[in-house]
Parts: structure tokens; sequence; C-alpha cells
């Protein structure tokens, strides 16, 4: 048996899409929340999760970073796949038959422009490889899906027009976690990401931060968010370049950890070649 890569959503997702093109090689497997996901990995039933991080149009993906720190797993990769949307019907539909398209609510917003040019009214579905199914089974010329050409595929819908998204370079990151880390360093470009807390003390942030900018490491993404719904708790999400036995990221995390009352490595991995 093909060893599995768990991902949230239905056949046809986005994340589906992500499986295929990072890990062929594996068997897919659809779960219904990022918990499943997680848990899936953790209990040996599946051996990596694929999980969206960011979206270069809509931002973070909601409750990923709250996530991630106690979930156990290790980040092993990093993945950037390209969303293409696709108006997706019944055979035998065509574009001027569609009053409809369903997806799900952060995708109607990202092509936006092709449903008001073409009079279509976008509806909310929990999920677009979801609403491709839905389709499908409907059965009526009128609905139409906004998802990936690979949901088209399993559901066996006509795709009526494609990449009609707003934005030309529409991008998500997905990170592939594992239950073990793999700290070998596998590219001259490696990434590392990390989540810390700073400690109650005037100017604690900008010190903490003030290692890296010394010793020369770019920081690529800084978020902070609340834990445990305290307003006084919050938790800061960081993405570098370089690798932890690198001197200067030494340096820089030495540094941190004055400032800091918990510091955690999510993983070091080689950087995707879409950051270049």
């Amino acid at each position: 048996m093909k060893p599995r890569i768990a991902f949230q959503g239905e056949p046809g997702a986005y994340s589906h899409q992500a499986c295929h093109e990072a890990r062929p090689d594996m068997e897919a497997m659809p779960c219904a929340t990022f918990e499943d996901v997680i848990e899936a990995v953790g209990s040996g039933e599946a051996e990596l999760a694929m999980l969206p991080v960011e979206n270069s149009t809509y931002g973070r993906v909601a409750d990923i970073h709250r996530l991630l720190p106690e979930s156990g797993l290790h980040i092993i990769d990093e993945a950037f796949v390209r969303v293409h949307i696709n108006l997706l019907a019944v055979p035998g539909a065509s574009l001027a038959d569609i009053k409809d398209a369903y997806s799900h609510l952060v995708l109607l917003p990202q092509c936006g422009s092709f449903l008001r040019d073409n009079g279509i009214a976008g509806r909310v579905s929990p999920d677009n490889a979801r609403a491709a199914r839905d389709v499908s089974e409907w059965g009526d010329k009128s609905k139409a899906a906004l998802a990936s050409e690979l949901a088209g595929e399993i559901y066996g819908l006509d795709t009526l027009a494609r990449h009609i998204e707003d934005h030309d370079r529409n991008t998500t990151r997905f990170l592939v976690m594992s239950r073990e880390p793999n700290l070998e360093r596998r590219s001259d470009h490696m990434m590392t990401t990390f989540v810390f807390r700073v400690r109650n003390i005037p100017a604690a942030l900008y010190k903490a931060m003030g290692g890296f900018a010394t010793n020369g490491v770019n920081m690529t993404k800084l978020e902070s968010y609340m834990v445990g719904g305290h307003f006084t708790a919050t938790q800061f999400y960081a993405d570098i370049e370089g690798h932890p036995d690198d001197k200067n990221v030494q340096l820089a995390l030495d540094e941190l950890g004055y400032f800091t009352s918990e510091l955690k490595i999510l993983g070091t991995y080689p950087a995707d070649p879409a950051r270049d």
C-alpha cells in the first residue's frame, strides 16, 4: 500500500492538488478538518500532512498558526501551489446557461470580475471540491462550480472557462509536516520556522528582533496572534532564511532567547523554488 499524505477537504480540493504536485508517489487522504489531518499523522494513519498556511490574495489561513505549535508535528517541506480557478459545469452546459456559481467563501471574491462580466451570481459552498460534487449530483445546466481542474476530472464536469481568477499570481503556500523532524541541510537555500512569546518587559519585541538585523538574517514573515483568547498572551510566528546550524542564525536565536519566555522551532526545510 502506498504511503499516505493527509489533507483537509474533499477529493479535488486545492490541498489535494498540492499533494499530487508535491508528493505524487503518495496516496492523498482527505480529512474533514485540519485537526483530523494532524490526528491522522499523529496516529500513524498517514505519514505526512499537507496544510495550507497562507494565500497570496487572501492572506493567512485561519486556525493554522494556532494549531501548528501544539500539533506535535514538524515542518519538513514547503510547497507553493498556483491556484487556478475554473468554471465547471455538467456536460452539455454552455457559459450562457450558467446563472449561479458555487465555491468556498474565500474563493468567490478571487474571480469577482469574471462573475460580474458574465452576469453570474456567486453562491457560498463549504468547499470548492464539495461545490463540484454538488453540481455534478444536481445535474442542472444553470449551476456551476468554481474549483480546480482536478475536481472537474473527479466529478465528471466540463471546464467552461479556465484560469478566471482576478490575480494572475494567485498562489497558496502549503507546509508538509511529519511526526519526525528532518534537520538535514538539503539545499543551499534553507528556511526555518519558529514560534515565540516575548517576556513582559518594555520594548521586548524590538529587542528580540534586533539580533536578526545585526546578524544579517532575513526574516520573511512575522505574525502575531492571541493565545487562549487573552489579549495579554501574544504568540509570534516567524519564518527566516537559513538553517539553525548557520552561525548567524545561531547568534540571532541566542539573542532572541534573552527576551522570550518560550521559543519553539517548528521545522527547517528547503525553500520552494517559487520563492526565487
